[in-house]
């Protein structure tokens, strides 16, 4: 049986506390968005406030980068966009100690795949709740929940943040 969260988009800004809950609409994971850094940097705790992950950004790469880490601050995964995606977003997750994920579909509206090889781990998408600014991540079993919650938050502010800029510079042109 496989897991399924719920996340509200528009709480996930840097400087705001919200919770990811599962599909019981109870609260599960605690994403503490930490204010006084230079960099965005995301804490997820359990429900007593125990530590589990952080994610970060990476700053003065090529390309937007985030990473996450462990509760003692070590790298467990980097994801990055991948360079050329021709139809439709791509994003690589580099996993120390375990698989790579692939993370390819349609990312501003929240309906793509997480796949390790040819595997789908997890599933992102708008559908499953009436709320436009809710989004549900479908976890297969035996896999690293908060992981896959990490990198779908990550890569939702990546994605978002990328599209801003875009909107930015097309204002400025006209």
């Amino acid at each position: 049986m496989s897991n399924r969260y719920k996340i509200r988009q528009n709480l996930i800004s840097i400087g705001d506390d919200f919770w990811i809950e599962n599909q019981e609409g109870q609260k599960v994971f605690k994403v503490d968005g930490k204010v006084l850094r230079i960099r965005k940097t995301l804490v997820f705790e359990d429900m007593n406030g125990k530590k589990l992950c952080q994610i970060q950004e990476r700053l003065l790469t090529i390309k937007d980068t985030m990473v996450v880490e462990d509760a003692d601050g070590k790298d467990i995964a980097t994801i990055k966009k991948a360079l050329i995606a021709p139809f439709r977003d791509k994003w690589d997750v580099k996993v120390k100690n375990g698989p790579d994920l692939d993370v390819q579909g349609d990312i501003l509206d929240h309906e793509y795949s997480i796949k390790q090889g040819w595997n789908k781990v997890a599933e992102i998408s708008k559908k499953w709740f009436r709320l436009t600014d809710t989004y549900g991540v479908e976890i297969d079993p035996g896999q690293n929940d908060i992981l896959i919650l990490a990198v779908a938050i990550a890569i939702d502010m990546m994605a978002h943040d990328d599209n801003d800029k875009k909107e930015k510079k097309e204002k400025r042109k006209k």
